[in-house]
């Protein structure tokens, strides 16, 4: 049997502890006892915990064993060596940062040993400050990287970002964004404000060939129209006056991936004739540089009807049917009803977790009223209602004084079923329908469209009839 590892606790009132922690534990590994027993005492005096071993299979045993933040290895060891160890390591304990001592003549090895994932190494004769400064380097890293892992996870649990529903009019949009993803189609997502238009994007780059790359989004009515087109297509040195430095746009930094343009209406015309020019050709000019290849699948989205934008003439036609190759629209919320007991019961969910209180219930009536409500601003209005709830109220269950007035006075909308006397014309039957469902969409023609089944065309052509 082997003898226990050799292990030292920092020692009480150790000036260097408070900055290291007890919790971190380095592992020594060389087959020469003088250097094992030298780090020991330098780590020990730094106020860190230290294991020992003689060889990679040692050390294999003792990280099975122990959490090791660090492992500190000679390159060459007998039977098998810090590269070995090395990647033996990537595999049982990942979030271990390792550091190679490396002695003259060695330091090819040990610069491949950090192509394959070593985070630094330290030559021999090794020097005390040198050696210390590195591991302590390390550690840092180590515990950054499992920090931000744990804080991804947190937020991933957190996060109201998920489309919710099965309603549907919400399957027939995914539906379509399930289909149109894996393509390299540009897609334009529809909608009013609140819908979860971002959240459509998302789902279609998830499941695009380009999933394992970057979601850049870029709000175009958020940016100031005179650096809007510094920020998507990026600009050189000098360009223009306060071009201090070369500076990527969002075009370059979705390299691989999906830019996502929200609010695309509101660009301006000389932007939308370089956007035109990417999507023909495939390829742009930051400012003050040369030709550039877009290597991004475009998704835009805006709340606007673009049609109409385009008969009054402030959106290029050429652009928006380069645009409107496939086209979803996000359904508001009053047309989608059935969902939002669902969307209740996910947000009280978030906002309870976030809150650090008991998951709340929800009474029938109060459950009711937030069916009735008309939601004008859709989800994203009903998420603030029940992150205020979640955080107002008092007891274990809601009740109509947690809701907002205008929530807890809603009362049911009525919804007249339109009549014909027979022998009505099909013709003027399907412009009533038109008209009665335009109303109900608030003037939304790709929406109405989309619940008539018919093309947002149709609609133009037959109200045109009149």
């Amino acid at each position: 049997m082997d003898d226990p590892p050799r292990s030292s606790e920092p020692p009480s009132g150790a000036g260097a502890a408070a900055n290291a922690g007890p919790d971190l534990t380095v592992l020594v590994v060389d087959d020469e006892p003088g250097n094992v027993a030298s780090l020991e005492r330098i780590f020990q005096r730094e106020g860190l915990r230290v294991l020992t071993a003689d060889g990679p299979r040692r050390a294999l045993e003792l990280v099975r064993k122990h959490r090791v933040q660090v492992v500190l290895t000679d390159l060459m060891m007998p039977g098998a060596s810090g590269v070995e160890l090395l990647r033996a390591l990537q595999e049982i304990s990942p979030d271990t940062e390792v550091v190679v001592m490396t002695a003259y003549g060695t330091v090819e090895v040990a610069v491949q040993a950090m192509r394959e994932g070593a985070y630094d190494f330290v030559e021999k004769p090794l020097e005390r400050r040198a050696i210390v400064k590195s591991v302590r380097k390390a550690a840092e890293r180590q515990r950054l990287v499992v920090e931000n892992r744990s804080l991804r996870q947190e937020l991933a649990l957190l996060s109201p970002r998920e489309i919710v529903g099965q309603s549907a009019a919400l399957r027939r949009v995914l539906e379509v964004a399930t289909q149109a993803a894996p393509s390299s189609a540009t897609v334009l997502v529809l909608g009013e404000s609140g819908t979860g238009k971002e959240l459509i994007a998302r789902y279609i780059h998830a499941r695009s060939q380009r999933s394992a790359g970057p979601f850049v989004a870029v709000n175009c009515a958020a940016i100031p129209e005179s650096i809007l087109e510094a920020e998507l297509f990026g600009h050189e040195k000098g360009a223009f006056t306060g071009a201090v430095g070369r500076r990527e746009g969002r075009f370059a930094r979705a390299r691989g991936g999906t830019l996502f343009l929200d609010e695309i209406g509101e660009l301006a015309p000389a932007v939308q004739v370089k956007l035109l020019r990417v999507l023909q050709e495939g390829e742009y000019e930051p400012i003050g540089g040369q030709t550039t290849r877009a290597d991004v699948r475009i998704v835009a989205a805006t709340n606007r009807d673009l049609a109409a934008e385009v008969e009054t003439g402030r959106f290029r036609e050429d652009l928006f049917y380069r645009l409107d190759v496939i086209s979803v629209t996000a359904p508001p919320l009053r047309t989608r009803r059935e969902d939002i007991p669902l969307l209740v019961d996910h947000f009280l969910g978030v906002y309870c977790k976030k809150n650090s209180r008991a998951r709340l219930e929800v009474p029938p009536e109060v459950l009711q009223r937030l069916c009735d409500h008309p939601w004008p601003g859709n989800v994203r209005e009903l998420e603030n209602v029940m992150e205020r709830a979640a955080v107002l109220c008092r007891g274990a269950a809601l009740s109509l004084e947690d809701l907002p007035e205008a929530v807890a006075r809603a009362v049911a909308p009525a919804v007249a079923a339109p009549s014909f006397p027979i022998g009505t014309p099909l013709d003027e039957i399907e412009r009533t329908m038109i008209r009665v469902t335009l109303e109900h969409t608030r003037g939304d023609k790709p929406l109405a469209a989309q619940l008539l089944g018919i093309s947002t065309r149709t609609i133009y052509r037959k109200l045109g009839e009149e």
